[in-house]
C-alpha cells in the first residue's frame, strides 16, 4: 500500500505510523464533526497521517435490539462531510458485496470486518472499487492465512491493501494479540494494530460486549515497539453513552497524550532499524 496515493492524506512522508481513528459508529453529524476536529488538530501537530473512521452501519451486533445505524445514506453523507470539512480521508466498514460500490462513492478506504474477511465476494467487490482495502484479521485466523485474503485483493487488480490485527479469540470471552504475527503479516501488506477491539471482551451473557480500555496505552505501545505500520483506535467524547462499543473505546480527551507518547516511541523504533 502506498500512503501517498490515498486522497487527502497528509504527512505521508513523516515516517510516523498512520492512524485510523474515530467513533465506532456514526451517531449523528455533530458528534462526528466534533471528534474529527479534535483528532485532526492533534495529528497535524504530531505529523501523523490520519484517516477518519466511522461505521455507516453496524450489521454484526450481539442482539437484535442493538444500535445498527442512523440510515446508510445519511451516515455516508456525514462521512463525506467530515472529509470535506477537514480535508482528510475516511474509512468505513462494509458487510455485503452490494455495500462496496455504494460506500466507495463517499469514502476513501473500505474496511472488511474480521468476521467477514473470508467472504470472497465481499473482498473482491471492495477491491474492484479501486479504493484502499483494509482487511481485519479474523479472530479465528492465523497470521499466515491472511496472505490469501491479501491475494484476493491484489488478484483483483488492486495493490492498495493493508491488514489490521484485532486479536485472536482466547476462550469465549477474551481476545489476545500475538505480536509474532506482525512481522509475518508485514510480508503480505502493511500491518495495523486495532488497539481498542483487541481489548474487547465479547460474548458476555448480557449480550453487550465488554472491554479493558485501561490497557489501551499498553497495547498501543506494544504495537509500535513490534513494528506495526499503523494504529487503529476508536474514540468518543462520551464512551459511556456511545451507541456501539463504548466499553472498549478511548475517551477523546486522552487521545493527545497517547499519540504524543506513541510518536516518541516510534521515533525511537525508527532509530533502531
Amino acid at each position: 500500500m502506498d500512503l501517498s496515493l490515498i486522497p487527502k492524506l497528509k504527512h505521508a512522508d513523516s515516517n510516523n505510523f498512520f492512524l485510523l481513528s474515530g467513533p465506532c459508529a456514526i451517531e449523528g453529524e455533530d458528534m462526528a464533526l466534533r471528534i474529527a476536529e479534535h483528532i485532526v488538530k492533534v495529528t497535524d501537530a504530531l505529523k501523523i497521517p490520519y484517516i477518519f473512521k466511522g461505521s455507516f452501519k453496524k450489521a454484526n451486533r450481539s442482539r437484535v435490539d442493538s444500535f445498527m445505524g442512523i440510515g446508510d445514506e445519511k451516515a455516508l453523507k456525514i462521512l463525506r462531510k467530515v472529509s470535506e470539512t477537514f480535508d482528510v480521508p475516511t474509512v468505513t466498514d462494509i458487510h455485503e458485496a452490494s455495500d462496496a460500490a455504494m460506500a466507495a462513492e463517499y469514502v476513501d478506504v473500505l474496511q472488511i470486518p474480521a468476521f467477514l474477511v473470508r467472504q470472497t465476494d465481499l473482498v473482491v467487490a471492495a477491491a474492484e472499487t479501486g479504493k484502499v482495502v483494509n482487511l481485519k484479521k479474523g479472530q479465528f485466523m492465523s497470521p499466515e492465512s491472511m496472505k490469501h485474503a491479501v491475494i484476493k485483493v491484489t488478484d483483483s487488480g488492486n495493490e492498495q491493501v493493508c491488514i489490521t490485527d484485532r486479536g485472536t479469540m482466547f476462550g469465549y470471552q477474551d481476545m489476545i494479540v500475538d505480536f509474532r504475527g506482525v512481522p509475518t503479516m508485514k510480508h503480505y501488506a502493511p500491518v495495523v494494530l486495532d488497539v481498542t477491539h483487541s481489548l474487547q471482551q465479547p460474548n458476555q451473557s448480557s449480550g453487550v460486549t465488554g472491554g479493558r480500555p485501561e490497557l489501551i496505552n499498553t497495547m498501543a505501545r506494544a504495537g509500535i515497539a513490534a513494528g506495526v505500520d499503523g494504529i487503529f483506535i476508536e474514540t468518543h467524547f462520551d464512551p459511556a453513552n456511545a451507541k456501539s462499543d463504548g466499553a472498549n473505546m478511548l475517551h477523546l480527551d486522552r487521545l493527545e497524550s497517547l499519540l504524543t507518547n506513541l510518536t516518541a516511541l516510534r521515533n525511537t523504533v525508527n532509530q533502531l532499524k
